[in-house]
């Protein structure tokens, strides 16, 4: 069973208080702005095909940790960039996935897991080999009852609005089926560029090329490209985008004129671009995107920091996203000062910010987000979406930003079954805060009540304009 006072702080006062807050807040909605679950599951509304493709095989958080134990990707059902062979018996794989289980002890992931197992599928023991076909087989006839259908999981779940992730290249059929379906679920969808703003990108040129196509537009010259991102904007905003979001290397940006960014652009074209002509292009694109932020509305988003797929040999067999993207650090004060330059006193413009860095929350993110009106700070992300990174995060930026300058929270996630999960833990990790603020003076009561639901659901739908 889940112990209810979990990440609730151990002194009896600071706990009374935690658990008043967090009844406040545990049954509010889940505003969900910015993820990566997978549009066609509500647009089809198919059973899901077993456990191990519910929770394993899409979740790299899960098959992360057990390549780093030696487990092979392929035996994990994790496809291959070249069709090759991959496990596809879904028992074999929850085996596999029930024999490591304890490599997740004390990680969020277990975390996820377990209040997924019991709170959605009622599971009231702990996955291991011994229990691994009877869990499997509880889990796949909850799988075929219609309560356990995507969108009776999404009502189930309590989410008022969801935010996929997609790039200008996708036609939105799926979101199109939802739209046409008449499902009154609000499912809407992100504008995510990297793919034709960085020279870098896999097929650059040929991506420029069916970017102009779906646009009308010629984009293979500069006005012409920055027409086809304002023609795709729009698109997507018919479809309910309300932002977009940017993954890029480094936080770098770069206000240039134009006829050196129209260079940039032709050179990226021709393949011929340096490593750091393509980082200063992409510096200059998030300029551009601001502006045009700035024309349409469209909250912006940042993730920059990662150093995407690392490995070589994955990257080669399996492609993007597959568990082996590493946080690197991070400049913020001297890398955004070009675009601050240009937008960032601008009332009218949202931009937030994420990093995977976190020695710069108290030194640059929180004095930067607490200076200028454009910029909010992200939630902790990716590996710092933990009890322990979601506490440092409030430490770290509360004093300098408050919480005013901060967007709630956003789950970030491929696997739909942790959404509640990571709703959950990050409105215990804030109550536990706001109870410490409370019985330390610093924060009265009720003003912690008002915090706490700002927190868990006020401040994402006020930042991202849902």
């Amino acid at each position: 069973m889940l112990n209810p006072d979990r990440l609730f702080p151990l002194d009896y006062s600071s706990r009374t208080i935690a658990r008043a807050l967090y009844e406040i807040v545990r049954l509010l909605p889940i505003v969900s702005p910015h993820g990566h679950t997978d549009p066609r599951w509500y647009a089809e509304n198919k059973p899901f095909p077993d456990p191990a493709q519910l929770f394993v095989v899409p979740d790299h958080y899960v098959f992360r940790m057990l390549a780093s134990q030696g487990v092979a990707l392929p035996d994990l059902g994790v496809p291959r960039l070249d069709g090759g062979p991959v496990e596809t018996d879904g028992r074999k794989i929850w085996r596999l996935f029930a024999e490591n289980f304890h490599l997740f002890r004390a990680t969020p992931s277990r975390m996820w897991l377990e209040h997924a197992f019991h709170d959605v599928f009622g599971v009231t023991k702990r996955l291991s080999a011994s229990t691994a076909d009877e869990i499997y087989d509880h889990i796949s006839d909850c799988l075929q009852k219609p309560q356990f259908l995507p969108r009776a999981l999404f009502k189930s779940f309590d989410i008022e609005v969801i935010a996929t992730t997609e790039s200008p290249l996708d036609e939105l059929k799926w979101h199109e089926m939802i739209r046409a379906s008449g499902w009154d679920g609000r499912v809407i969808t992100a504008y995510r560029p990297d793919a034709v703003i960085d020279p870098e990108f896999e097929g650059f040129a040929a991506n420029i090329e069916r970017f102009g196509a779906l646009a009308g537009v010629n984009a293979t010259n500069w006005s012409g490209y920055l027409d086809a991102h304002r023609n795709r904007r729009a698109f997507f905003k018919s479809y309910g985008a309300t932002s977009t979001d940017h993954g890029h290397a480094t936080a770098r940006t770069e206000n240039l004129p134009e006829s050196e960014a129209k260079a940039l652009f032709d050179k990226a074209l021709t393949g011929r671009i340096s490593a750091e002509e393509a980082d200063a292009f992409r510096g200059h694109m998030l300029t551009e995107m601001a502006r045009m932020s700035l024309e349409d509305g469209l909250v912006m988003q940042i993730h920059p920091g990662a150093y995407r797929n690392h490995s070589a040999g994955v990257m080669t067999s399996h492609g993007r996203d597959k568990g082996f993207d590493i946080p690197t650090r991070t400049d913020y004060v001297r890398a955004l000062k070009p675009l601050l330059d240009a937008v960032g006193m601008e009332r009218d413009l949202t931009i937030i910010l994420f990093t995977l860095d976190e020695t710069a929350y108290a030194r640059e993110l929180a004095p930067l987000a607490g200076a200028y009106p454009a910029l909010k700070l992200g939630p902790a992300w990716w590996f710092y979406d933990s009890p322990e990174g979601m506490r440092r995060y409030r430490e770290m930026t509360t004093e300098t930003a408050g919480f005013y300058n901060t967007v709630g929270f956003n789950d970030d996630t491929r696997a739909f079954c942790s959404i509640p999960a990571r709703h959950d833990v990050a409105r215990r990790v804030d109550c536990a805060y706001l109870a410490h603020l409370v019985t330390t003076g610093r924060l009265d009561e009720d003003e912690a009540e008002d915090v706490a639901r700002d927190l868990a659901y006020g401040l994402a739908k006020k930042a991202y304009k849902l």
